[in-house]
């Protein structure tokens, strides 16, 4: 194989591997932000499409994000790539903290004192599949909580990205250009070379 490692990996190192990746986690996100911006759309539609999978993905329904951006993205005329690579915001290393924050955003919205339930309370409950205690002190919070959360994420990933979309486009166009004029003057150049040739 081309790229296979000359010595197998141990477990130790596919756990710490798995855990922390050798070239960290920015490099995913540089590249996945490099293959939206790359995109050949406008930018408001990657922008719209950015825009839904940020607000897919702050809702509760873990495992329908993608979906659910997809078809907010088509009803909006968004990218609908774009609209599948932001999903990736809600992932197994953030989807904690976007479910506690709606949670609490939710609380605060109904009112409620902010020690409703205690965790160990809420494991019981879905250990034991009592769904119908669940709705009141959890899942009605984080339903409510996710509304505004979605609506802001949307509108923050909406404005960044158009705003980095057309700065990538200007900038791509520009470089393109100055190719452009460097093949044509070096094709220029070689045909004066032929006509000044004996």
């Amino acid at each position: 194989m081309l790229f296979r490692r000359t010595k197998p990996a141990t477990l130790a190192q596919k756990i710490r591997e798995f855990l922390w990746p050798r070239k960290g986690f920015s490099r995913g996100l540089r590249y996945m932000t490099m293959r939206v911006l790359r995109l050949s759309s406008s930018p408001h539609s990657i922008a719209v499409g950015v825009a839904a999978g940020a607000a897919s993905s702050a809702t509760p329904f873990i495992g329908f994000h993608i979906l659910i951006a997809l078809a907010v993205a088509y009803l909006l005329s968004g990218n609908l790539i774009a609209a599948g690579i932001a999903t990736a915001l809600a992932n197994p290393l953030t989807i904690p903290f976007i479910l506690a924050a709606t949670y609490e955003l939710g609380m605060v919205i109904t009112g409620q004192p902010a020690d409703a339930m205690v965790g160990h309370e809420i494991l019981h409950m879905l250990k034991n599949l009592e769904f119908s205690h669940l709705w009141g002190p959890v899942l009605k919070p984080v339903l409510i909580g996710s509304v505004p959360a979605a609506g802001i994420a949307a509108i923050v990933f909406y404005a960044v990205s158009l705003f980095a979309a057309r700065l990538f486009q200007s900038r791509r166009r520009i470089r393109l250009g100055a190719s452009a004029v460097r093949s044509a003057l070096a094709t220029d150049g070689a045909s004066g070379l032929k006509d000044l040739a004996p």
